[in-house]
């Protein structure tokens, strides 16, 4: 019982740290070095993950779709830089994100800014309809460049 207790306590720790969905990650300068070791693309989403309507459709209509995780698993460095109202962040957490949405200047959610493998700001998108398919081909373009 005692084991079990432990266990428990050891994954609400872990669920607390992390609030990123699968696939992505919230720590912005590792996500950059992992797109700088993989010359892949870093996706950056300044998102309001709990309120903001536009952000709950681009993750439900592109970012949560199978079309879009296995393009991005083989060409992207996918980061969550959230600005949740209803979840508290840790402090840490908070402060990188305010960071960087002052030095990329973020204006409303969600932005989605893309930089390229050294960190170099290529674009800035929003949502778009099209779903998976328009965004990848939009990525794909920006890639080429």
């Amino acid at each position: 019982m005692k084991t079990l207790f432990t266990f428990a306590i050891a994954l609400v720790g872990l669920a607390a740290s992390s609030f990123a969905k699968e696939g992505w990650t919230e720590d912005f300068d590792k996500g950059l070095a992992t797109a700088q070791a993989e010359k892949k693309i870093a996706l950056v989403d300044f998102t309001g993950s709990d309120w903001c309507s536009w952000c709950i459709k681009l993750d439900k209509e592109i970012f949560s779709q199978p079309k879009f995780k296995e393009y991005a698993a083989k060409n992207l460095v996918l980061v969550e830089i959230d600005f949740p109202q209803i979840k508290a962040l840790p402090k840490e957490q908070k402060a990188q994100n305010d960071k960087l949405a002052k030095k990329y200047s973020i204006e409303g959610y969600p932005t989605v800014v893309v930089l390229n493998s050294e960190g170099k700001q290529i674009a800035q998108l929003g949502y778009m309809t099209g779903g998976a398919e328009a965004f990848i081909a939009k990525l794909e373009a920006l890639a080429k460049k």
